[in-house]
């Protein structure tokens, strides 16, 4: 066996997978369905936790644990410093928005995420095999919570410097992020997060020199061709996020996992207009409007995401993909739709074939 696949097999084996593969934990499209699905194939299911109650998150975890104790990863965001506030700004934002959905209230910018500490004594009562940080690191006292109960603590990154940091935290495993990933970048610095846009096969062998816990690798993986390259540069896993929503477990919006099936790199951009954070969306026509030179720009997260709640509900219910909060990946047309079931028994399969000098089905 190559050093390579040696070092992925002792990942699985350490956190109980027969794959070394990971779900990402996407805030808002990680069902039940979707990781228990990853799961029964082998891998790591995951939730990601940012908008849930603790009690909407106990409730998930007891539906997907129905099934037996499978290894799972629940995300959190490290908060940011409350918002700035700007009544003129944010009347403009609410008149610009109206033309691309329904009216928005007053104080629609008002919303904010569920409370972070309770959040955190829910996934320590859940007691997953892994509790994730994004957007920056859990507190110390978090951390060491973590540790005494058993629990790992993956820390996303998209920096080197973020990984010697989270490394020196404490962090038990680093995900690095690269930024060809759908959803929102991971800066722990949302105002450098777009200037700091580093890619994944940079970044990767960058950030496995500089630690010394394993690195998960995620940001345009979608094939086994992605899952090799990934493990050569020295991840011992990978995480697909993209990758798994065309499945019929991800059940997200038709129009959202059709247009995946055929989205080009370059159909993708960075954006902050759905919730003031960088994200890489499809480059809809309302992503577009709102990047023009004549509109106003995005307030701060979490105010923007309550700004635009109503139109991204009424683009849902519509099937709208003009206006809706459409996540993607720029390697979103390598993605099956099969059920991960079936697919990620075989792209492990393949990525081993490769490892061992052999072809993809891809190649």
């Amino acid at each position: 066996m190559s050093a390579d696949l040696a070092r992925a097999e002792r990942f699985a084996a350490r956190f109980g997978l027969r794959l070394p593969v990971l779900m990402a934990p996407m805030a808002g499209a990680s069902p039940v369905a979707l990781a228990a699905a990853v799961a029964d194939a082998g891998g790591m299911g995951a939730l990601g936790a940012l908008l849930m109650e603790p009690p909407a998150i106990a409730d998930w975890v007891a539906a997907y644990r129905r099934a037996g104790d499978r290894p799972l990863q629940i995300n959190l965001w490290v908060p940011d410093p409350p918002p700035a506030r700007d009544a003129a700004h944010e009347a403009a934002l609410r008149a610009f928005l109206a033309r691309h959905g329904p009216p928005v209230a007053a104080e629609a910018g008002d919303a904010r995420p569920p409370d972070f500490a309770a959040q955190c004594e829910a996934l320590l009562a859940a007691r997953p095999t892994a509790a994730s940080s994004i957007m920056g690191l859990f507190p110390e006292r978090v951390v060491q919570r973590l540790k005494d109960a058993g629990i790992a603590w993956f820390a996303n990154v998209t920096t080197l410097g973020e990984a010697r940091a989270a490394a020196a935290a404490g962090a038990d495993v680093i995900v690095a992020q690269g930024a060809e990933a759908g959803g929102h970048r991971g800066a722990f610095d949302a105002a450098r997060a777009r200037d700091e846009a580093v890619g994944l096969f940079a970044l990767l062998p960058q950030v496995v020199d500089a630690v010394d816990v394993p690195v998960v690798a995620t940001g345009g993986i979608a094939d086994a061709r992605g899952v090799a390259a990934a493990l050569l540069l020295g991840a011992s896993a990978v995480q697909l996020g993209t990758a798994l929503l065309r499945t019929p477990e991800a059940g997200v919006a038709p129009c959202w996992a059709a247009a995946l099936a055929t989205l080009v790199p370059e159909a993708t951009r960075l954006t902050r207009a759905f919730s003031g954070r960088w994200g890489r969306a499809i480059a809809t026509d309302y992503v577009r409007a709102a990047a023009a030179p004549d509109a106003p720009p995005p307030a701060p997260y979490p105010v923007q995401r309550g700004l635009t709640a109503a139109m991204r509900q009424a683009a849902e219910a519509a099937g709208d993909l003009r206006h809706l909060q459409a996540w993607a990946g720029q390697a979103a047309a390598l993605a099956h739709a099969d059920s991960p079931r079936v697919t990620l028994p075989r792209l492990w399969a393949d990525a081993r074939n490769l490892l061992a000098g052999g072809a993809s089905e891809a190649a």
